[in-house]
């Protein structure tokens, strides 16, 4: 069994990973660090999804990072560029060489007395255990399953003849080139196969229990494409970075403060894209309020010409049961379809399925308080990105990277080796997910929870959290720092909190 240490560990190699090896790289370039991925290639999801059409549903102006401009004409892109993007910045900056592929995490065990933790990994390509031991230990494997995506139990599947397939895992040489195609769901993936698809099978239909919000947005960011023919790249980027973001946080503040306001543009918006007479109320106004799940972007509104010309449809219903050749609705129709396409959704997975241990003790992730979002109550020396539900994943992950730098060298000029959060004393737990979508009720119980205020509430506003965690106090009632129990020094009395949870 091999073994050896570095300062930092960061497990995932996707946008996140990359993203805080590079922070390491920029603030701190004497920390020792190495990234473990369980795939065989940089960009996590970007890498992992290869169904048609993948694309981002953000902005890549807020979706690239903080420190490498996105250049690319399009700030609604597709899979290969951002995939492009993330390897390229691993590229720049020299993280490329601290990458150790098929290296997947089984568990992490912390120990007090040495202040370190030991990471054992299984190596998929050559069936070997590795133990490796760092000081700090960042994971940045999002929270859902790689190997298998969600799929319900479908009546009558073993009668039908077709193909179904799942977008998680797109079969390389399908063709759906004249054939009818069913779609089942209504969230991101859904409204970006449909298009897609359409542009090459005889049919496409969108079936959907229910239906999402879903709005149109250019495909190109017109303030950018102005600001380009006068100003640099590097002078662009922030601006438009700034101005998607205070838009952003409007609309989900608007969103919660006037719902019913919301709620009325986007009917409106989508009735505009739609022919003349199409039943916009059944088939695109949800009974949930806007952000209670993620709004839907088509850029171009390129779901809605699809539909408009006739080379898909939206059908709301539910599944009777699959016939040889199609699917039967409640309602009676039938829909033939030569290929299915399962986009029902994700399987979450907290820490890429890691057990963490401290001192002998394994920790249940759902007793668990997230403190800034970033970190767990009772786990030394480890952080955890999980983005933004209401914005782009990048703009959080940006943030905990730069916090977890703040940290280490906090430690370094104070003498401390270990910062342990501490939970707070109220009982107040809510979901660390504040979204309604089925992926997150399936398992949300399993997750680390976050209490009722600050530094325990996760704000889902960038501006606050860029005050918070680029400019606020290391030292607060939430976390403790101290030293290895094997040194002689004691805990850093200037931090005061309730008992670890």
């Amino acid at each position: 069994m091999a073994s050896d240490h570095v300062d930092v560990l960061v497990v995932g190699a996707g946008l996140s990973g990359v993203g805080a090896a590079c922070h390491l790289r920029r603030d701190r370039p004497d920390t020792t660090y190495a990234v473990l991925e369980a795939r065989g290639a940089i960009g996590g999801t970007w890498d992992l999804f290869r169904y048609p059409g993948i694309r981002s549903d953000s902005d890549m102006f807020t979706l690239g990072y903080s420190f490498k401009p996105w250049t690319d004409p399009k700030a609604i892109a597709d899979g290969d560029s951002i995939r492009d993007y993330v390897r390229e910045t691993a590229r720049e900056y020299g993280v490329e060489e601290h990458i150790r592929f098929h290296h997947r995490v089984v568990r992490a065990e912390w120990d007090s007395v040495t202040a370190r933790w030991t990471v054992h990994v299984h190596r998929d390509d050559t069936d070997e255990a590795v133990a490796l031991t760092c000081s700090f230990l960042h994971t940045c494997s999002g929270y859902y399953r790689y190997d298998a995506g969600y799929t319900p139990e479908f009546p009558g599947l073993d009668r039908y003849t077709g193909q179904l397939v799942h977008p998680q895992h797109w079969p390389e040489q399908l063709d759906v080139a004249g054939k009818r195609v069913v779609v089942i769901g209504s969230g991101a993936t859904a409204v970006t196969l449909v298009p897609a698809l359409a542009e090459r099978a005889a049919h496409v239909t969108m079936l959907q229990r229910s239906p999402t919000y879903v709005i149109s947005l250019p495909s190109r960011d017109v303030v950018a494409d102005t600001l380009r023919r006068w100003l640099p790249e590097k002078a662009v980027y922030p601006v438009v970075r700034w101005k998607n973001v205070l838009l952003g946080t409007a609309n989900f503040q608007l969103s919660r403060r006037a719902p019913k306001l919301v709620k009325s543009f986007l009917r409106r918006a989508a009735k505009g894209r739609l022919p003349a007479g199409y039943d916009v109320d059944r088939h695109f106004s949800p009974r949930y309020d806007p952000w209670d799940q993620r709004l839907c972007v088509v850029p171009d509104g390129d779901l809605f010409d699809a539909v408009t010309a006739g080379r898909a449809s939206v059908v709301t219903d539910t599944i009777d049961t699959f016939t040889p050749h199609g699917i039967r609705l409640s309602s009676g129709e039938e829909l033939p379809a030569d290929v299915v396409v399962s986009a029902t959704g994700l399987n979450l997975l907290a820490l890429g399925g890691m057990r963490l241990v401290v001192d002998g003790v394994d920790v249940d992730l759902a007793r668990t308080v997230a403190y800034k979002g970033m970190m767990l109550s009772g786990v030394p020396n480890f952080a955890m990105t999980i983005g933004y539900t209401n914005a782009s994943w990048t703009l959080k992950a940006d943030l905990v990277a730069t916090y977890v730098n703040r940290l280490l060298r906090h430690l370094d000029d104070t003498g401390q080796q270990i910062v342990t959060p501490v939970a707070p004393a109220d009982a107040a737990r809510v979901p660390l997910i504040d979204l309604k979508s089925g992926y997150v009720l399936r398992s949300v119980d399993a997750l680390p929870k976050q209490g009722a205020r600050a530094p325990w509430r996760l704000h889902q506003n960038y501006a606050r959290d860029v005050i918070l965690m680029k400019h606020g106090r290391l030292v607060d009632e939430g976390v403790r720092f101290s030293r290895a129990t094997g040194s002689a020094a004691s805990a850093d009395t200037r931090t005061a909190g309730a008992p670890v949870a």
